[in-house]
């Protein structure tokens, strides 16, 4: 079992639900609108959630997007996944797509996205004339490259 890994939470706005996971076995807590918005067929925007984390040394975060709202609405996180740094204490802010053909209506407190904190190792890079070998032979093959 992994070790708890405790992550400071501060409320903004302290009327809106905490993030959460909604089950024990789930891997993301999901983050709320702090505002009520309507987005158009191709429009984004930038949604706050009301709340700032202070990530431990050592960690990320990601903001990815909630596969119902994807399904139902078409509604996506553009730069998905969002990227949190350990140093940031800004308000998570979530950047919304909706890729469908009808508008969208988010509510104050709906679950917009889900944030997943994750371990990063510590890493430097090395310049050098050549790559290690693959462990297969894909090499440099890129985009299709293992069929459809």
């Amino acid at each position: 079992m992994m070790p708890m890994v405790t992550v400071a939470l501060r409320a903004l706005d302290p009327d809106l639900p905490v993030p959460a996971r909604q089950r024990a076995g789930d891997a993301a807590a999901d983050l709320p609108a702090r505002h009520d918005v309507t987005l158009a067929p191709g429009e984004r925007a930038i949604v706050p959630t009301g709340f700032a984390i202070g990530l431990p040394v050592g960690f990320a975060a990601l903001v990815v997007p909630r596969s119902g709202l994807a399904a139902k609405h078409g509604l996506t996180v553009v730069n998905g996944p969002g990227l949190i740094d350990s140093g940031y204490r800004g308000e998570l802010m979530v950047i919304l797509l909706n890729t469908g053909d009808e508008p969208v209506e988010l509510r104050r407190g709906d679950r917009i996205a889900q944030l997943l904190v994750l371990p990063v190792p510590a890493l430097t890079f090395e310049l050098v004339d050549e790559l290690p070998e693959a462990i297969d032979d894909r090499g440099a093959d890129g985009f299709g490259s293992s069929g459809r």
